[in-house]
């Protein structure tokens, strides 16, 4: 069986290692800096392997040479913005997380895909690849896949459909620069843009930017977990089973929409080998100017990255 390693076992990290080992997907290493919990969380869901009928293994640990010879390596770990912090602060931070996991991922799992959800997501996927020296197609952002989903269920919500005749496309950044694409979110092939008003599309819209800070607000404490769980669990479903599924990603892009050395969501095709391609769809002028204004503050967040010594 494959083994995939979580690092981070705050709520998005343990919740993305219960679906993994529940869906009988890989063995997990899940690792933590706090010494105990990962192990008591491997426990735990150990336990629940009799009940709930999987028979995947999980181990915790604080060791990074227990993550060796990982096929797949999810990156959770990471600070949320707190009051009071700005984000070149939050990247300096989750940054040098970002520098210690990669140190332990080159060492011992050289052959390893790494998916990465540490916010700000486009910015440390392109610092991870940076400091792991892999190919790009084998370094991917999990944003497109959870802002989608989001689109999604908005869409559902809206017109009283399932879940399941919902398609929809969201591009660029992770973050309140991202771009929803009308023109390819559909239900059941119908395009929404023939199934609501301009002013449905643009509130939905503009929930879906706002779709994480909504779920911060509510909670008062914490930020959303099971969505961005089942998102990244679906890439690495995609990867390990070598699916090729058509999903929206963080990739590593070459002049594909008129961007280089940029990572941002696009649509990708996920396999064995990471991402296979990346699909260049047809945007209008608006929405394309949308999506080089995205790249522009990931670069940004970038020159900030440069300014502190993190990124060369």
């Amino acid at each position: 069986m494959a083994k995939v390693t979580v690092v981070g076992s705050g709520f998005v990290g343990m919740t993305t290692a219960q679906r993994i080992v529940e869906d009988n997907l890989a063995d997990v290493c899940l690792i933590d800096i706090v010494e105990g919990k990962p192990q008591g969380i491997a426990l735990d869901l150990m336990q629940s392997g009799p009940v709930r009928g999987y028979s995947s293994r999980i181990v915790g640990t604080n060791d990074p040479k227990d993550t060796y010879g990982s096929d797949l390596v999810i990156v959770t770990a990471g600070l949320p913005r707190k009051p009071g912090m700005d984000r070149s602060d939050l990247l300096g931070v989750n940054g040098k997380i970002v520098q210690a996991v990669a140190d332990y991922v080159k060492a011992g799992s050289p052959n390893a895909t790494v998916l990465v959800v540490t916010n700000p997501l486009d910015t440390m996927v392109y610092l991870m690849r940076a400091m792991l020296g892999f190919p790009a197609e084998r370094v991917i952002g999990m944003a497109g896949v959870l802002d989608s989903a989001r689109f999604r269920a908005f869409i559902a919500m809206e017109l009283n459909v399932s879940f399941e005749c919902v398609h929809a496309m969201v591009l660029g950044g992770h973050g309140d620069s991202m771009v929803p694409v009308p023109k390819y979110s559909t239900v059941s092939g119908i395009s929404i843009e023939e199934l609501m008003t301009p002013e449905q599309i643009k509130r939905i819209s503009d929930r879906t930017r706002n779709g994480g800070a909504e779920i911060v607000n509510l909670l008062k404490t914490g930020s959303a977990y099971y969505a961005p769980a089942a998102s990244v669990v679906e890439m690495a479903h995609s990867v390990l089973r070598d699916q090729k599924r058509l999903l929206p990603c963080a990739a590593f892009l070459t002049g594909q929409y008129g961007l280089n050395d940029i990572y941002m969501g696009v649509p990708c095709v996920l396999g064995k080998r990471g991402v296979e391609r990346v699909i260049e769809l047809k945007l209008n002028e608006a929405d394309k100017a949308s999506l080089h204004k995205s790249a522009d503050a990931i670069r940004k967040d970038l020159d900030t990255l440069r300014k502190q010594g993190l990124l060369k």
